[in-house]
């Protein structure tokens, strides 16, 4: 083998062999969730954007809205609507961890918001967001339900 064939042959076996650490779609996926939280942030937009019209979301525990809502409409009308309602402030995420492995993002982040009442309503999440080019189609949300169910008595 030539010197250059050899050296061109080790090099690719050696990329080859190293880890993969995040697909293209990981981390496409990772840079939509971060955007969509940006734009939740600065007011232009939500992590909701990204839902299908069938996306199945489950809020887990227990609580006024917790549950599986199959749809993106049923999800946004029966369970984040009563929440926003209790609200004098949209709730502002802010992004503490997010992780990506095939076409799952698990995106860990703190929300506060101020209610009608005037008290604080701050909480932290973990959702499990499924991926299928580009959209989100399933959720699993884990949160405080505590703080939650306090916020809609």
């Amino acid at each position: 083998m030539r010197p250059f064939h050899y050296a061109s042959a080790l090099l690719l076996s050696a990329l080859l062999s190293l880890p993969t650490w995040a697909s293209s779609t990981e981390s496409e996926n990772t840079a939509l969730v971060q955007q969509a939280f940006d734009n939740w942030r600065n007011g232009t937009g939500s992590v909701f954007d990204l839902l299908t019209d069938d996306a199945e979301w489950t809020v887990a525990g227990n609580s006024p809205v917790s549950g599986i809502y199959r749809t993106r409409e049923s999800f946004m009308n029966d369970a984040v609507k009563p929440i926003t309602d209790r609200l004098a402030t949209p709730i502002t995420p802010t992004v503490r961890q997010i992780v990506a492995q095939g076409p799952h993002v698990v995106v860990m982040w703190d929300g506060s918001a101020t209610a009608q009442d005037g008290k604080r309503y701050e909480n932290s999440y973990a959702w499990h967001l499924q991926f299928e080019e580009g959209r989100i189609t399933r959720v699993v949300a884990f949160l405080d339900t505590w703080r939650l169910v306090e916020l809609m008595e």
